[in-house]
């Protein structure tokens, strides 16, 4: 499945680096797709969306919107 997370706080390289790592470590299959300006981040994964979640949260980030 595919969702867009809205994340607050995502302003730099060093942000997409630890929410991709934070997900790829659960599932390393997974396709992460950030844009800063947007402050969005794509993951096409098989994890549901409460684990995607719960990834982005745990590397202390903020979500604002889930599509």
């Amino acid at each position: 499945m595919t969702f867009i997370f809205t994340v607050k706080g995502m302003n730099c390289g060093h942000c997409t680096q630890a929410i991709t790592k934070a997900i790829t470590e659960l599932d390393p299959q997974a396709r992460v797709d950030t844009d800063i300006p947007k402050q969005t981040v794509t993951v096409t994964s098989g994890l549901d969306r409460e684990q995607l979640s719960e990834a982005i949260v745990d590397a202390g980030y903020d979500i604002v919107a889930v599509a």
